[in-house]
Formats: C-alpha cells, sequence, structure tokens
C-alpha cells in the first residue's frame, strides 16, 4: 500500500473551498475501483491505437486544445480563481501559457521524435527509434492546476502515451475543466483521464501493468512515496519536489533593479511557487539598503478579492496552508529570527498573510532548511561570493536560483557553481515550452518540458540492421561484452 498520509477514510475529501470566502463549493466522491479499471482499459487501448497513428493527427488536435484554451480563458481562470485564490490576471495568464505549450509540441513534437540516425563500427545502418511506452500517471498539486497538468500531457500526447489524472484535493474543478476542455477540442476518449483518487489507490493504479510511466510534482514526503512504489514496480518516474531558491544579489549590483526583480519573485501567486526565490543572499555592501527597498515593496500590497484588479495580493491556497507556514514562521521567530517586516494580521476573512520579511537566520534554525511555500522572504548577508555560494548550496534542496550583477559575465560565473537543475541571471526564472524544468538532490529528477521532457517516457529503441550478418564481427563484439 502506498503510505504518505493517514488511510482513505480520514484524509481530506476532494472538495472546492473559496480561499476568499471560505465557502465550501461542492465536495467530490472517490472514484471507485470499478471506474479506475474502466479508465485504465480505455487508456490502454488508445495507447495500442495510436502506436499506428500518424503523429500528424495528434498535432492537429493539439492545436486545437490551444485554440479551446485560448477561447475558454476566462472561464478557466474564474474556476483556478475559485479554487486556490490566486489572482485573476495570474490564472489567465496560466492558462496562456498552457496554449502555448501545447502549440509548442504540436509544431516540435513529430521533428524531435524522429528517428535518430547512428554512426557505428557495427556491420550495417543503427537508427534510434523513439516510440511511445504506454499509459502515464500523472499526481499533480494545486499552486498552478493547469499547466502542471499540461507540461505532462502535451509532450506525453504527442508521444502517444495517453494521461491518467491524479490532481490535489483542492483544485477538483480545475482537473474536471481541464479534462472536458480536452475532450470538446476534439481528443480521443483516454486521451487524458481525470480521476479523484485516494492516496491508497495511487499505489494500485501505478501497480497495474497498463501504467508505465508516472510523473509527480509535490512534497518530498508525497515523492518519496510515490517513487518507492514506481521503484517496487519497476516504473520509470520523474520528480519534481520543490525548492527553497536563493537569489544572490552580487556586490555589483544595481541595488534597485535588483530589489524590483526579488519582490516580484517572491510574491506572485502568493509566494506559493517552487521555484519562488525563498532565500536573498545580500551582498553586506548592498544588505541595508536592499533590505529598505524589499521592505517599502511590501508595503505596496493590497489584500482583497482576488478576481478585483485593484487587489495585489491574494490569499494563500487554504486554512491548511497559512497554518502551515505561520506555523514556520513562529518557530523561526522562536529561534532567534528578527522580523523586518510583517508577520501581523489582516483583518479580512479569507486566508490572507501579509507579506514578511526575516534576518538574522542561523543554521539551527528551522526555517534556514525549510521550504516556506507563501509571502516570507529569508534576506541573509554576503561577505563575498564564496559565503554566498556556500549559503545558496548548504540544503537538500536544488531547484532553481536567480544571480543579480552588473556584469553579465560574473553573474554567470556564479552561476555556474549553483547547485540547481536551474539558474537565471539577471531575470525572472521563466518557465517556456522550450526550456527544460526540474532541479537535483531533494528537489527531484528527470525534466519536464523541452526536448528532455518530451522523452521522459519514450523508448528509445535501437535498431540495427545489417544486410547479411556478419558472424565474426558480432562474436567479437559479444565478446568484449
Amino acid at each position: 500500500m502506498l503510505i504518505w498520509t493517514k488511510e482513505r477514510g480520514s484524509i481530506m475529501p476532494y472538495q472546492t473551498v473559496n480561499p476568499f470566502t471560505n465557502e465550501t463549493v461542492r465536495t467530490y466522491d472517490y472514484a471507485t475501483a470499478e471506474q479506475i479499471d474502466r479508465a485504465l482499459d480505455v487508456s490502454h487501448r488508445l495507447y495500442l491505437q495510436w502506436k499506428t497513428q500518424n503523429i500528424a493527427d495528434r498535432a492537429k488536435l493539439l492545436r486545437d486544445i490551444a485554440s479551446a484554451l485560448r477561447t475558454n480563458q476566462d472561464e478557466l481562470a474564474r474556476v483556478a480563481t475559485l479554487e486556490m485564490g490566486k489572482l485573476f490576471r495570474e490564472s489567465r495568464g496560466e492558462v496562456e501559457l498552457c496554449a502555448v505549450i501545447a502549440d509548442y509540441f504540436a509544431d516540435h513534437g513529430a521533428e524531435l521524435l524522429a528517428p535518430a540516425a547512428l554512426d557505428t563500427r557495427a556491420t550495417g545502418s543503427a537508427r534510434i527509434l523513439k516510440q511511445s511506452t504506454g499509459v502515464v500517471l500523472a499526481v499533480e498539486p494545486w499552486n498552478f492546476p493547469y499547466y502542471q497538468i499540461m507540461r505532462v500531457f502535451a509532450p506525453n500526447f504527442m508521444v502517444g502515451n495517453p494521461l491518467m489524472l491524479k490532481h490535489a484535493s483542492n483544485t477538483p474543478g480545475a482537473a474536471l475543466a481541464f479534462e472536458d476542455l480536452v475532450k470538446r477540442a476534439g481528443a480521443p476518449s483516454g486521451s487524458l483521464t481525470n480521476l479523484f483518487l485516494a492516496y491508497d489507490q495511487v499505489g494500485s493504479v501505478i501497480a497495474d501493468p497498463r501504467v508505465q510511466g508516472i510523473a509527480l510534482t509535490g512534497s518530498t514526503r508525497g515523492g518519496t512515496a510515490v517513487a518507492q512504489e514506481a521503484g517496487k514496480n519497476l516504473k520509470k518516474n520523474s520528480m519534481e519536489l520543490g525548492g527553497s531558491d536563493a537569489f544572490i544579489v552580487l556586490a555589483d549590483a544595481d541595488v534597485t533593479k535588483a530589489v524590483e526583480l526579488a519582490w516580484r519573485t517572491r510574491l506572485y501567486n502568493a509566494g506559493q511557487v517552487c521555484t519562488s526565490s525563498k532565500r536573498f543572499i545580500v551582498a553586506d555592501s548592498l544588505y541595508d539598503e536592499f533590505i529598505e527597498g524589499l521592505k517599502k515593496k511590501f508595503s505596496t500590497l493590497v489584500p482583497g478579492d482576488p478576481m478585483d484588479k485593484g487587489t495585489t495580493l491574494a490569499p494563500l491556497s487554504s486554512q491548511k496552508a497559512k497554518r502551515k507556514i505561520q506555523s514556520q514562521i513562529d518557530a523561526a521567530i522562536a529561534a532567534g529570527a528578527h522580523v523586518e517586516y510583517g508577520n501581523t494580521p489582516i483583518d479580512m476573512p479569507g486566508q490572507f498573510l501579509e507579506p514578511t520579511i526575516l534576518t538574522e537566520i542561523d543554521r539551527d534554525n528551522p526555517a534556514y532548511s525549510q521550504e516556506m511555500f507563501g509571502p516570507v522572504a529569508q534576506v541573509y548577508r554576503a561577505a563575498d561570493d564564496d559565503v554566498a555560494l556556500a549559503l545558496a548550496n548548504d540544503g537538500e534542496l536544488g531547484l532553481g536560483g536567480i544571480v543579480y550583477s552588473g556584469d553579465l559575465s560574473h553573474g554567470e560565473r556564479v552561476a555556474e557553481r549553483i547547485e540547481s537543475g536551474m539558474v537565471f541571471v539577471n531575470t525572472f526564472l521563466s518557465s517556456l515550452p522550450e526550456l527544460p524544468f526540474g532541479g537535483i538532490k531533494a528537489s527531484g529528477y528527470g525534466r519536464e518540458l523541452s526536448s528532455l521532457g518530451l522523452m521522459a517516457f519514450v523508448n528509445e529503441k535501437l535498431v540495427l540492421t545489417a544486410q547479411e550478418p556478419d558472424f565474426a564481427n558480432g562474436v567479437g563484439a559479444l565478446a568484449i561484452m
């Protein structure tokens, strides 16, 4: 049995709770064993059908899905904002990004999946075929309820791997809306199937021989449990498990520009982003000015209805999320952290948390090694580049990072020394379909998006063709092995 929480009877049900009003909108039932088996059967039969279908047919369908996303952008955005609270304009941007991803893989999938010839000393010709492997299970979080699906769905749709979706329990409406849009755009039944799975059911799906891959974005605890189950069943898997990304401000940086980038990267989506900068490591000579600038920016945020254009601070996704990060703040303060700004209650009914700046965090403080998934910035002093890098690399997580410098070559040299899957110099972290997304260490393994993500669940099969058997050379090659 898959175990990373309590038994099914006592875990949180799938339900939509508006984090701005605290209203429970709808609750959903778990999938039955019969529904799961039927869905797997439909998806597996589609996998077999797709093996003989021209990839151009799927490319056309994926373009139709991109078009449908744009046509229904506002409707989809409202669902996301209702369920997890992000600003409506951010939800609209997420839907557009999904359309961009779909277009990219529709345009480039066939080329990237074309057979590749190999130079070889063997007799005859050798090539690598890039073939589908079977149904893929995606286990996805709530913070980007559409984008998290699309970055797994689009490449696997082109490959010919149908997708089963187990979404977060607090974004069931977004899961259903995405599934419905794919169907209405003309994709065949089984292309993407949402199932409201309990945690123990996830293990059963992973073990099913019709499932050949598992992609998870989530917590380290959840990733560990799923990876164990996948390993036990010899199923390939990819893991994106969050991060506590460093934002290094070098001594030659324009501190005003660095602050302008810093507050935006920390507070986008109310700070609920795996790759948002969470630890700001600032050159000693710029530290005081950086702190004052960040405080000024944080003070301008306006909490309110996330559907309102005037709102600039959204609520957190749930009461549970707010309680967790508040407990982390409290523990950090108890261990000696200093509150430079924030950490005062917001007198509104929604799940709001005032943007907070913490300093004087030493290595024994629990906040030093935790991911704080909300509008909280940790700021550290660094005497020089080596100290900054030591701080940045001192941890179990290694997802992304930012370096800000007045000299791009200097910034790139520092970026090369950061232990993470992605680093951005003098710019926001960009999630675009042509850029690989993923981390190292406890932030997971594997990549999504780009040509690397396209190949995540592909059988790269060698085909060696000779006119006549070359027994002498063949036996010699075998003898070397």
